[in-house]
């Protein structure tokens, strides 16, 4: 499972005719990415990090604080890409990223389960094309990865 993470000041993301589908103010955007063997110990994993990861200032500029001390908010994008293969060729290789139907179940779930935390969660629509829009403080930046464990999670 990877995440790519974003701390932003706002950010909305909007699919093809429509005029909004998830929106936030300060948090985080998280775009998501399974693979073959993710499961609920992943996923447990990466909720944890996620809402409890300190890159937030403090009163002295030190990044101390987590989304949930800001009282901040998390935007949810379905990221298949993150799983793409790039070493070889021009083209990129998704065979890494998880199928769809797997996929879309897991990406609920995760959505579910950072609910789970006294944070407010959006989220894009998982398997459509979408626009992102988004405001980077910082920017800050991070890629959090968690390979699935050999039990299959």
């Amino acid at each position: 499972m990877r995440v790519a993470i974003q701390r932003v000041k706002r950010a909305r993301v909007t699919t093809m005719g429509s005029t909004g589908v998830g929106e936030i103010g300060l948090g985080l955007v998280a775009l998501v990415g399974f693979t073959a063997g993710d499961g609920p110990k992943e996923m447990a994993w990466m909720t944890e990090k996620l809402v409890h990861l300190r890159i937030f200032p403090d009163d002295a500029g030190r990044l101390h604080k987590s989304v949930l001390e800001v009282g901040g908010e998390i935007l949810v994008v379905s990221q298949f890409t993150l799983y793409g293969e790039v070493a070889h060729g021009r083209r990129p290789d998704f065979r890494r990223a998880l199928a769809h139907g797997p996929a879309e179940s897991l990406y609920h779930r995760f959505v579910a389960s950072l609910s789970g935390y006294p944070v407010r969660v959006a989220e894009g629509r998982f398997g459509e094309e979408m626009e992102l829009e988004l405001v980077n403080w910082g920017p800050v930046t991070l890629m959090l990865e968690r390979a699935p464990l050999a039990s299959g999670g």
